[in-house]
């Protein structure tokens, strides 16, 4: 039986675990969420509020949800699609979104540096790349426009790819710079969850059932163990507004999958090369993301479903066997001996692909929708949403609320179908990249 284990989480090593909520207690603030999001804002209104009681309260374990899940890649500048290229229609909105993506990167990069964080943050940059060249399209006018707004950007061919990674797999490649950079999520998050000031109290396995809106204008968070009563809530929770009981048309979860092999040993680095630590990115949405992290382990994720329950038991085991069959692929050597961890982790998606940010009612606020940045955005999301809800402006936060239009979700069964359907068709498109 394959265990459902996150291999960043085994080697980051947990926490002391905290208290669960009980009874009623008061705070000036309330922060819903333990991951990037949620403790981001917690930091950021301690250091605004030195002197307010701010509660933070996690379902599970901070710091050990989707966040700590991810592939780990912090996102400044995204792959323009054809319409965004230099001298097109979107042109200009996507170098509004790539100064939000800067803006996100350096984020990290100041809490890492701030809070000493060790995450094995790295500025290699990463690769989009492809087996099949027809999927990396105007590929010299993506390089010309990721240049323009700032990155350092570079067309590779399969030789160079071939030497970079150890593989000959990929004939061609964007690799972008600059900004774009790799870290261990899990040691990301354990950092910022061990760094919370004195004034944030942390409650865990405490589950937000309802918010209730108090005849003074405080708010009360009901949970079956205990209940918090608050001036203003911070809701970090991704796709599961609801489970706060807050009704959401904006956020829906893809669930991922992705395997960690063991440490590769000398002879099996030698095969790639000696190579020094990697990341790529497919340009297809359900292609493969690769990584060899710092620890010379190599990372695969190949699998995005549209999914309500976690996977578990056999289907786990089904996408174990994709993990290895993708690694093979590329490295022909590797067998099922070196996975040595398989978890799944949730992604908050959007049909437009720009975020939910905002404030929902008077003291209520959420961000959710990173779409697969939420390194980079969730940790910045995180900082605006306590600036806004403390009355701050900026221009940073006035780009991000003009670019928050996630687009409409349609209610259930129809979304569910239509949501299948499209992620099949977005296996298919990406058969030779996955």
């Amino acid at each position: 039986m394959i265990e459902n284990i996150c291999g960043w989480i085994a080697q980051a090593g947990v926490s002391p675990a905290r208290a669960v909520l009980r009874g009623t207690q008061q705070a000036d603030w309330l922060v819903i969420g333990g991951g990037f999001t949620g403790l981001s804002a917690a930091h950021t209104l301690a250091e605004l509020h030195p002197q307010s009681r701010i509660a933070l309260v996690d379902r599970q374990r901070a710091a050990q949800g989707a966040s700590a899940r991810n592939s780990g890649f912090v996102v400044a500048y995204e792959r323009p699609d054809s319409d965004e290229l230099a001298g097109r229609s979107l042109n200009e909105k996507y170098l509004d979104v790539t100064a939000i993506g800067k803006a996100a990167s350096e984020e990290v990069r100041r809490r890492v540096a701030t809070l000493g964080i060790q995450c094995d943050l790295s500025d290699v940059g990463y690769c989009f790349a492809v087996h099949d060249p027809a999927k990396l399209e105007e590929a010299e006018a993506q390089v010309r426009t990721l240049r323009e707004a700032g990155a350092n950007a570079e067309l590779l061919g399969s030789r160079e790819m071939a030497q970079r990674l150890g593989s000959p797999f990929y004939q061609a490649a964007i690799w972008c710079g600059g900004g774009n950079g790799l870290l261990q999520p899990a040691k990301y998050a354990k950092g910022l969850l061990d760094a919370l000031p004195e004034n944030v109290s942390l409650y865990e396995n405490t589950e937000i059932s309802s918010l209730e809106r108090l005849s003074a204008g405080g708010i009360r968070a009901h949970s079956n163990s205990g209940e918090i009563e608050a001036s203003q809530v911070i809701v970090c929770v991704g796709a599961f507004l609801p489970r706060v009981g807050m009704a959401d048309r904006a956020v829906f979860p893809l669930e991922l999958s992705a395997s960690l092999s063991r440490e590769l040993n000398e002879d099996e680095q030698a095969q790639l090369g000696n190579a020094a630590e990697w990341g790529v990115l497919s340009t297809r949405a359900a292609g493969a993301t690769l990584r060899l992290t710092r620890d010379k382990r190599l990372l695969i994720r190949n699998t995005v479903e549209y999914r309500h329950r976690d996977l578990a038991g056999h289907s786990l085991a089904v996408r174990r066997a994709r993990h290895l069959q993708g690694l093979q692929r590329r490295f022909p050597w590797v067998t099922d001996e070196h996975l040595q961890f398989t978890w799944t982790g949730h992604l908050s998606a959007t049909r437009s692909g720009e975020p939910r940010f905002a404030k929902l009612e008077h003291g209520v606020y959420t961000a959710a929708g990173c779409n697969g940045s939420g390194v980079a955005r969730g940790t910045l999301w995180g900082r605006l949403l306590a600036e806004m809800a403390s009355g701050g402006q900026s221009a940073l936060l006035t780009a991000v609320l003009n670019n928050a239009k996630p687009g409409w979700v349609p209610p259930q069964p129809f979304f569910d179908i239509g949501a299948s359907m499209r992620l099949r068709y977005e296996a298919h498109r990406a058969t030779t990249e996955s």
